[in-house]
């Protein structure tokens, strides 16, 4: 839900407290920066964490209390007596969601990283699709909640600058939710213990002990695949930044032919990409469930590259499509491309790791997410003038990455 309210309304919020469209860009490079810092030393250090809480458990035991304080502070970015478009309004905001992705990740990690530790290659498959399609039912709830409060009457406008009560509630709604299933699955899930673990996955303790490799020396040895899935990695997560930062943007421009954030065609927008969002995470979870767990290990390729294809049209259409009920189509696209780029890249890497360091090499991965980002974000600077200041535009951008994605797949060596 923290993710999908990311994805869905940041881009609104920043622009509704007074960011200017051409420096939206900076905002987005704390996330994933946030995500590099923390992934890997969540990985790293979980893989030698055993106590009474588990192996993975006690860093959501500390993410998920953080989590749900920054999904409460964010959407009151201006309730602090900050001005519309002031530095300090600005700041808090992008302090806020540096923390957000950072206390997410805390909890995302272990969620990733305990399928590695209890299933079985044949069953990777179908964990990762049913895992990915929890997360996209959770994104259902969080991204309609600000369209549905607003159908009951909920006010979904504010005073310049102000965040909307419709948005604010499905934070606060995330926050509660976040704490609930958390503490759920600390009390439910009963990881092995290191002895049954080590048996597992054919490890011999008697050389495991002592001082682990260090993130440089994990890397130096990192299995091939690693290095060429992080190639498609790149232009996968450059083109989804995209969609995230003017998403809200875009369709305001193309359907309700307004910029400007203090509209009701603006805000009226922002509630619409959650119902798109909405729609894209019910297409991954029916895509997750009716062919990708029933896909066989040696197709992975395949999936993968269709998943990639399915999103760069999807993004090419949003630049062309004007009336609202017509983006379905395109997200729909998309959300089959949020599945595979959730699943199939991380099947294809814990194949080829031997169950020793898979949470540090999981989370150094995911440095692979996060880079590219980083990346779209600075090159935002550039490419929005390049392409007239046009938020649909960006989107033809990501396209055209997504489809350079999908041909990078077939340099994958894939185990079998």
């Amino acid at each position: 839900m923290a993710f999908s309210l990311q994805q869905s309304q940041l881009g609104r919020i920043f622009q509704t407290i007074g960011t200017d469209p051409n420096k939206l860009g900076f905002f987005f490079i704390l996330p994933p920066l946030a995500g590099m810092i923390i992934q890997p030393l969540v990985g790293k250090y979980s893989d030698g964490t055993w106590n009474r809480f588990g192996r993975r458990m006690p860093y959501l035991l500390v993410g998920a209390p953080a989590a749900a304080i920054v999904l409460i502070l964010l959407p009151n970015a201006r309730s602090f007596g900050f001005g519309y478009g002031s530095a300090a309004a600005l700041w808090f905001a992008a302090v806020a969601t540096l923390f957000m992705d950072l206390t997410s990740n805390v909890c995302m990690q272990p969620f990733k990283m305990i399928l590695g530790d209890m299933v079985n290659e044949e069953q990777k498959d179908m964990a990762w699709s049913w895992q990915q399609s929890f997360s996209s039912l959770g994104g259902v709830v969080a991204t309609l909640i600000p369209f549905v409060l607003a159908i009951i009457g909920i006010p979904n406008t504010a005073s310049k600058g102000a965040i909307p009560l419709t948005v604010k509630i499905a934070f606060y709604l995330a926050a509660a939710i976040l704490l609930a299933t958390s503490i759920l699955t600390i009390a439910k899930v009963h990881e092995y213990d290191p002895k049954t673990y080590a048996l597992y996955h054919n490890i011999d303790l008697k050389k495991q002990k002592g001082k682990g490799p260090s993130l440089v020396s994990l890397l130096k040895k990192a299995p091939r695949v690693f290095w060429e899935i992080s190639i498609v990695q790149f232009f996968t997560w450059f083109a989804i930044l995209y969609s995230w930062t003017y998403a809200t943007g875009a369709i305001s421009l193309n359907v309700w032919n307004t910029s400007d954030p203090t509209s009701v065609g603006y805000q009226a927008a922002g509630n619409w990409f959650g119902v798109l969002t909405c729609i894209q995470s019910i297409a991954g979870v029916v895509w997750g469930l009716l062919v990708q767990s029933h896909t066989k290990s040696s197709h992975r390729k395949f999936w993968y590259q269709f998943g990639l294809i399915s999103g760069a049209l999807g993004f090419i259409l949003v630049f062309f499509i004007h009336n609202k009920y017509m983006l379905i189509i395109p997200f729909i696209l998309i959300g089959i491309t949020y599945l595979v780029i959730n699943t199939q890249p991380f099947s294809l890497l814990t194949e080829a790791l031997d169950g020793k360091h898979d949470g540090a090499y999981l989370g150094l991965f995911n440095c692979s997410i996060c880079l590219p980002q980083i990346a779209a974000s600075i090159a935002s600077f550039w490419v929005f003038p390049l392409v007239g200041h046009s938020m649909p535009a960006m989107f033809l951008v990501g396209g055209v990455s997504l489809f350079v994605a999908a041909f990078t797949v077939r340099f994958i060596h894939h185990n079998n």
